[in-house]
């Protein structure tokens, strides 16, 4: 059995007449998460950039509705949560990309600006929350694992991977009863890794198999069953998850 239909078994019927806003819902782990979403029986919001992207998600998944912009404008994201109809169960944000520069190329401004939306994002999404989401409800961002280790190019992300455990937990006491958490993945092979890394990815994907304690990659049907767990499991708030399939266990 793999890991799409241990997730979508394991929680079928677990999300029935409940809503899921899937921001980034149109590839990779939004994609997945979507589709183990609608196999618990549960509804869809889906918002993407890509606007050829979502209309494909929508022809496979029938939402609710979509939405196709850029979430990292937080005003626009906010606006968009406050102006869906009624009240919804769950938000989780996997929209935006890392970005590994080495300083002396760094454009400064664009650094601050990277960073800066990343937190704006999660706000946004915790403010719109406090009306949107029913109680006992999740947010729920994604963030990674690989900038713990400190690494030439890692400057930015190792700032964000240290700034979103923290950002986590303080929002899960300010937007009470709604539950706010985090999953830190590690490398996924999704469609932005490939991306990111061109034709070195077969390699990277060679290295792990070889030397992660799994024996496999990880995909993005393992992240999106961590994320229907979250979403079901209604005593986890203010959490860090990580899933990286023991990546920070092996030495560099």
């Amino acid at each position: 059995m793999n890991g799409t239909d241990a997730g979508a078994g394991g929680a079928r019927g677990k999300l029935a007449g409940q809503t899921v806003v899937v921001v980034g819902g149109s590839s990779g782990i939004g994609l997945e998460t979507a589709r183990q979403v609608r196999a618990a029986d549960g509804d869809l919001v889906l918002v993407a950039r890509d606007a050829e992207r979502l209309e494909r998600a929508a022809d496979e998944l029938n939402p609710l509705s979509t939405a196709a912009f850029d979430a990292q404008d937080a005003a626009r994201l906010e606006r968009f949560l406050d102006d869906l109809p009624g009240q919804v169960d769950h938000v989780m944000v996997t929209a935006g990309s890392p970005s590994y520069t080495p300083l002396a190329e760094l454009d400064l401004t664009e650094a601050g600006h990277d960073f800066g939306r990343r937190i704006a994002m999660m706000l946004a999404v915790a403010r719109a929350s406090r009306q949107k989401v029913r109680a006992g409800g999740t947010l729920l961002f994604i963030g990674g694992t690989g900038a713990r280790r400190p690494a030439p190019g890692m400057a930015v992300m190792g700032a964000l991977t240290a700034a979103l455990p923290p950002l986590t937990a303080n929002l899960a006491l300010e937007v009470a009863p709604v539950r706010v958490n985090l999953i830190a993945a590690g490398f996924v092979d999704t469609p932005l890794s490939a991306s990111l890394l061109g034709d070195q990815l077969e390699a990277r994907r060679q290295e792990l198999r070889k030397t992660l304690p799994i024996g496999r990659v990880v995909g993005p049907s393992d992240v999106a069953a961590l994320a229907l767990h979250i979403m079901t499991n209604g005593a986890v708030t203010g959490a860090t998850y990580d899933i990286d399939g023991g990546q920070q266990l092996i030495a560099h």
